[in-house]
């Protein structure tokens, strides 16, 4: 989403100083101009010559050039910027824009700015944790500025940080995710996630290998993209990021039924990608099962269908995503899933496809609706979530 924006880097005198030719790396990969404006003191730590090769500008440092007394105009670079980032920022930094005191270029650059401005904090755990830096902290936050901190990867707005810069690759994430567009923006999303676990006994289960990838791929796009997510989560060991996902923990396909079914009517779409088990044990013992004879026999009885039940609450304006992995005849299952569960579409893949579904980072599929269908290539789920939720849009507006 940084593609032919324009932004400053502002560079500060800190000894994480070199980490802005990082930074500088993964904005123009992103697609970024980048205009670096450089403190005095952080001309101690890096050079010039060396951030110039990087963004192929010459690098701004005082108010006038020393070769040719050239007038370097803060105002201009502040109606030119999309966004300014200051990272490395130190304390000493975060006091003068706090407190509007604009003895360099920097500074000037920043009360100049019409931008988002973006801070990187960079300094040791006393100067950090010093009631000054943090009431000048806050009161930039209070200006509107964004404060870039290592506890997450994204927008922090709590003051839980160690001081440390912030990763470069997350720094440019937390731009990108600024600029990211917003075509979900006041949209409710509930995403399935998983796989479900059904007890035979407190030590034994009949499960699936969802790793759950694909659904938290999902969850983080539409977040991403504005939507308010209810991620409803079978028994997974991944995390999610992003602070507008609330996440819902569950075990059993009865939990995550019941779950979904209570928040399906406040939705606007939702997305059933959990591996949900059709069957389940009749009975569950209480104690942990001995092995006796040879054999062992377990009942098996339907699980509800949470599919088939939100397709049959589905109102008017609602839009409900499926899944069909498939190991034969897909492309008829997965049509016959559609029309048998009241879908608006429905997301096929395969475990025929090698190294793609439970486990791995990549997927290939296909999207089918009622008049169409759409093959993709196999790429990450990150991008693949990208298609999925492309289509959602279309059904939604």
């Amino acid at each position: 989403m940084l593609k032919g924006k324009k932004i400053v880097l502002g560079i500060t005198g800190s000894i994480a100083a070199y980490k802005s030719c990082l930074i500088i790396r993964e904005l123009v990969k992103r697609g970024a101009e980048v205009q670096v404006v450089i403190t005095p003191a952080g001309k101690e730590f890096i050079t010039p010559i060396t951030l110039s090769a990087l963004t192929q500008k010459p690098v701004i440092s005082d108010f006038f050039s020393q070769r040719d007394g050239t007038w370097h105009s803060h105002v201009a670079l502040g109606l030119w910027a999309d966004a300014m980032l200051i990272a490395p920022c130190t304390a000493s930094t975060l006091g003068k824009m706090a407190n509007g005191v604009a003895d360099n270029m920097l500074i000037t650059t920043y009360l100049s700015m019409k931008a988002p401005v973006f801070i990187a904090p960079a300094m040791d755990l006393d100067m950090y944790a010093h009631p000054t830096t943090q009431q000048n902290m806050e009161r930039l936050k209070g200006f509107g500025n964004h404060i870039i901190e290592p506890q997450s990867g994204f927008l922090a707005s709590g003051l839980e940080g160690k001081g440390r810069m912030e990763d470069p690759e997350k720094i440019a994430a937390a731009l990108d995710l600024f600029f990211e567009k917003k075509d979900l923006q006041g949209k409710r999303i509930m995403i399935t996630a998983g796989p479900t676990y059904e007890k035979i006994d407190p030590v034994r289960f009949i499960g699936n290998y969802s790793s759950g990838k694909m659904g938290f791929a999902l969850a983080e796009e539409c977040a991403r993209r504005g939507a308010e997510v209810t991620l409803i989560a079978g028994p997974v060991n991944v995390q999610c990021t992003m602070n507008n996902v609330q996440r819902v923990d569950v075990e059993s396909c009865q939990q995550m039924y019941d779950a979904a079914v209570h928040a399906f009517p406040q939705m606007d779409a939702a997305i059933l990608c959990a591996a949900v088990a059709d069957f389940r044990p009749a009975e569950v013992a209480d104690q942990k099962i001995k092995r006796v004879g040879k054999t062992m026999d377990i009942h098996l009885v339907p699980n509800p269908d949470i599919a088939a039940e939100l397709g049959r609450m589905k109102r008017e304006g609602q839009t409900l995503v499926g899944f069909a992995l498939e190991t034969n005849d897909e492309l008829q299952n997965a049509q016959h899933k559609l029309e048998k569960k009241n879908l608006d579409f429905i997301v096929l893949n395969s475990l025929r496809n090698e190294g793609t579904c439970f486990k791995s980072n990549e997927n290939q599929i296909s999207i089918i609706s009622r008049k169409a269908k759409k093959d993709y290539d196999k790429k990450a789920k990150a991008d693949v979530a990208r298609d999925i939720i492309d289509e959602l849009v279309k059904n939604l507006s």
